[in-house]
């Protein structure tokens, strides 16, 4: 391919995508549908020229990858961790874990009795399904109240997080359930205390740096984190979050004469600029995530009945046990969020890495994209019918 050809291509892409970012602002239409009918649209028109685009199962994952990191965080670097947010945090970690543990059994149990497979396998093919997509969730509720906002923003964060050292803990080859949990304790600490040594690090790097390129090599370190992390099966993306949630609260752990090393009279300012580099290079990483996830579908498997009535009971378990877990954590009108619970690019990418002998037999290829837009159409209702002003008049329980 002409290499001209290929430089209009992947911009009118990202030009693309900023379109559907402005539309979505205005009639609330999630982005990430529009980008997932503009990949299939693209694989038609690719398929009718004869056109095919290499490495795609490699393209994938990879950028699905780099966009959690990037997105999370993103989801770090916007929360204050000041003016009593322990509660909140506490509330959304909970609300998160209660909901992809409820949603895991309730959908496994329709792999189990659906498909007949053992339940073990059942279990992880349903994690993916179970954990609610930070990519898709925090751009989509820019448009509510506060209260609900910044609860979605904590709960689908560590949401990935908490789906993510699940996900590994029933993967990992292990002799015992003892011996997961083992694992699963030690991987949690040997990651929280490389957060903390990489906060620091990072934290002076940007306070002593004064090349004109500083935000890139940070932002590289933080991938090299993450990959050496997945290699030795520790949850590295916490390390991310963790990093995100520093920087942007470091008056509560950079105080007396480390501020003389670790900050400096621009910090502020370079670190808005390092928020919006991050904020764009999301942006680019989702578009063509999305694109390609689209380009790499199958329309014939969007026709399959089975898949359809498999994943609306996937979406009616997902709203069932997304309930009980708001009830029992979220003090306010829970109807705007009780229907953002989208599955995106975590849900695909965890599915894509799914080991042979556990992904349940019969599996209909169609049922992942249908559930993506299904929870994200579902989602795209929930925000439009949402009223603020009704939200304000709600008095908020303790």
């Amino acid at each position: 391919m002409d290499s001209s050809l290929l430089i209009i291509m992947l911009s009118s892409s990202v030009l693309i995508s900023y379109g559907f970012d402005l539309v979505s602002s205005r009639t609330k239409l999630p982005s990430v549908v529009l980008l997932l009918a503009t990949g299939m649209l693209i694989r038609q028109a690719t398929d009718y020229f004869g056109i095919a685009i290499p490495f795609v199962n490699v393209i994938l994952p990879t950028l699905g990858t780099l966009g959690l990191i990037l997105i999370v965080l993103e989801g770090g670097l916007d929360l204050e961790l000041s003016g009593g947010k322990h509660r909140l945090i506490g509330r959304t970690f909970v609300a998160a874990l209660l909901g992809i543990l409820l949603s895991m059994f309730a959908i496994a149990g329709i792999f189990y009795v659906l498909l007949g497979e053992k339940f073990y396998n059942a279990l992880v093919t349903a994690t993916p399904f179970a954990i609610i997509s930070s990519a898709v969730a925090i751009p989509s509720v820019r448009g509510l109240s506060e209260k609900p906002r910044e609860f979605m923003v904590y709960e689908s964060s560590l949401s990935d997080i908490i789906g993510l050292m699940i996900f590994n803990i029933l993967v990992i080859p292990a002799g015992s359930g003892w011996e997961s949990a083992f694992q699963f304790v030690k991987s949690t600490v040997l990651v929280v205390i490389i957060s903390v040594i990489c906060c620091f690090l990072l934290l002076y790097l940007i306070s002593r740096i004064n090349h004109h390129v500083k935000y890139l090599p940070i932002i590289s370190t933080l991938f090299i984190v993450y990959a050496v992390g997945k290699m030795y099966h520790l949850s590295s993306l916490l390390a991310i979050l963790v990093f995100g949630l520093f920087l942007n609260n470091t008056e509560l752990f950079v105080r007396g004469k480390l501020k003389n090393y670790l900050k400096n009279d621009l910090f502020e300012t370079e670190l808005e600029q390092f928020k919006k580099l991050n904020a764009e290079s999301a942006f680019v990483i989702r578009t063509f995530f999305f694109l390609i996830f689209g380009y790499s579908t199958n329309i014939g498997e969007l026709v399959d009945i089975d898949a359809w009535i498999v994943s609306m009971l996937l979406v009616l378990a997902m709203i069932g046990t997304r309930y009980i877990s708001l009830k029992a954590t979220f003090k306010g009108n829970m109807k705007p969020i009780l229907y953002v619970a989208p599955r995106g690019l975590i849900t695909v990418l965890l599915f894509l890495s799914i080991p042979p002998q556990y992904l349940v037999v019969g599996f209909r290829d169609g049922i992942l994209m249908i559930t993506v837009i299904l929870t994200a159409l579902m989602m795209m209702v929930a925000v439009m019918s949402h009223k603020p002003e009704e939200e304000e008049r709600l008095e908020d329980v303790p």
